[in-house]
């Protein structure tokens, strides 16, 4: 897999550095003892190092059959998966399958589904720990709504975190939805849930953990 820095973080990184030279620029010119400035160096050393390594964008290719496959939308673990009633979109019963991402997991967001595009919504919300499962419904949060062929329709939510304060969805009503290109991305330390169809074939459990874009969580079958 290709490792490559998400543009999502460019900012975050400049600004990072400008203030890093800042710091250990004087420190290292007239700070004495010497003990000092390396002190302050590894601390923002192993701090940059971290946001770099949260703002990694691996370009990943699924090795499966795409043929009604149902692809983890995201790095981490899996948190929740039980029959839920969502009412936002699909308004009936179906399968949540949730993934819990830390700050140490890669951040982009994959299509889960290969399809199009039908509805992208926004909601304004709170910032509790993204693994409660009240966090579905009340954190800050976005989702997108997709439409395989074969008409099976696919929600992913997007939802932020105790840290996390900024969703990024690319996704727009219309687009194509492909499982090796991105849909979002979130910042710091948060949570993607899936809806399927009831008679979807899981293929994970609580507690497995995921590779966005790389692992098959399910396969859908013809709509009933």
């Amino acid at each position: 897999m290709r490792v490559k820095i998400h543009h999502e973080g460019n900012e975050i990184l400049l600004i990072m550095l400008a203030i890093i030279a800042a710091v250990l620029v004087p420190m290292w010119l007239w700070v004495e003892p010497v003990a000092w400035p390396i002190a302050v160096s590894v601390v923002l050393g192993i701090l940059f190092l971290l946001t770099l390594n949260f703002f990694r964008s691996p370009r990943r290719s699924f090795t499966g059959d795409p043929t009604d496959a149902v692809v983890a939308s995201a790095d981490g673990k899996v948190v929740a998966l039980e029959e839920v009633f969502e009412d936002e979109f699909l308004h009936c019963r179906c399968i949540q399958l949730s993934v819990f991402m830390s700050i140490f997991n890669v951040h982009a967001n994959w299509f889960p589904v290969n399809g199009v595009v039908e509805a992208t919504a926004h909601n304004n919300g709170r910032f509790q720990a993204a693994y409660l499962p009240k966090s579905s419904t009340e954190n800050e949060r976005s989702a997108v709504l997709i439409r395989t062929a074969d008409g099976n329709r696919v929600l992913v939510r997007q939802i932020a975190g105790a840290v996390a304060r900024r969703i990024v969805t690319y996704a727009e009503a219309g687009n194509e939805a492909n499982i090796e290109d991105h849909l979002g991305f979130i910042k710091f330390g948060s949570r993607v849930d899936l809806y399927l169809p009831l008679n979807s074939e899981i293929f994970v459990k609580i507690g497995d953990c995921t590779v966005g874009g790389i692992t098959q969580v399910a396969r859908l079958h013809a709509p009933t």
